[in-house]
């Protein structure tokens, strides 16, 4: 499907109607799956620094390394709403970098749209992404690019101030431009009343059932990604349990002259080997 037959404000028409539910996906493989199971759309987030590059956080990454995961996606992915992950520095110094870095993302990483972390500070940007053309999605609570000035990965909206700031910051995002806004780690009722004051899909990921929409990673939801395991997180399935087992199968089967067998194996013919021998 072509690039521009399908878009992000699509989704909008969901509030209120039907669960939108995404997951992640940062390589062709992944991404394949995630269409084939029929997700509304797919973040190609950052937090490919922490389960596919191996970093403590998802401050390393940066656009070329983001860039390569969304082509990945794209390929793996046609027909299905992608966005991509904004890193860290890459819309923060100016609206001018924040546009040309978010014009990479659909014109070289071939996304339907980027996602921005922050509220109220990153409004101006986001109106400048979203005048260019190019679709945000927000992200408001737990933003792990600011998880230094937010003493760590924990619930946010927990006191009254807080909680009326992301409600604040719910609605400037929605001024802003955003055709939804990601809120994570936040408890289940502020969420709810976040939802209720804006008229754009809410996306939770750890922030309880009454939001418009559910995301994960994709890593946790098939049980890959053993470091850690949020409270949020549900796995559906032993990923990384049955894949070690399966090599451990291969493994042995080497080991004992199992594998390959004849059925792995190529032939040749008798003629031929005969002739070789004699030389």
């Amino acid at each position: 499907m072509s690039l521009f037959k399908i878009s992000p404000y699509g989704l909008r028409e969901k509030k209120g109607k039907e669960v939108i539910v995404a997951s992640t996906a940062y390589d062709y493989t992944s991404a394949q799956i995630a269409e084939a199971a029929g997700v509304d759309f797919i973040l190609v987030g950052d937090s490919a620094a922490m389960v596919m590059l191996g970093h403590e956080d998802t401050f390393s990454i940066g656009m070329e390394e983001m860039l390569l995961f969304c082509r990945a996606v794209s390929k793996g992915a046609p027909n299905t709403i992608r966005i991509g992950d904004l890193p860290f520095l890459s819309y923060q110094v100016s609206k001018e970098q924040a546009v040309y870095n978010a014009g990479l993302m659909i014109k070289e990483g071939r996304c339907h749209g980027v996602k921005v972390e922050g509220g109220e500070e990153v409004a101006e940007a986001v109106e400048a992404i979203v005048r260019a053309g190019i679709p945000v999605l927000g992200h408001i609570g737990l933003t792990p690019q600011r998880a230094a000035e937010l003493g760590g990965l924990k619930v946010q909206g927990k006191t009254i101030e807080s909680a009326r700031k992301l409600i604040k910051d719910a609605k400037i995002l929605e001024k802003a431009g955003v055709f939804a806004i990601v809120i994570e780690c936040v408890p289940a009722e502020l969420s709810k009343v976040i939802t209720e004051k804006v008229n754009v899909p809410t996306i939770g990921i750890g922030a309880g059932p009454f939001v418009d929409g559910q995301i994960l990673v994709f890593h946790d939801i098939v049980g890959l990604f053993k470091r850690f395991r949020p409270k949020f997180v549900k796995a559906y399935f032993d990923g990384f349990g049955a894949f070690k087992k399966a090599l451990e199968q291969y493994i042995k089967e080497c080991k004992e002259k199992v594998f390959p067998s004849e059925k792995e194996s190529f032939s040749l013919s008798q003629e031929i080997l005969k002739e070789l021998l004699e030389d």
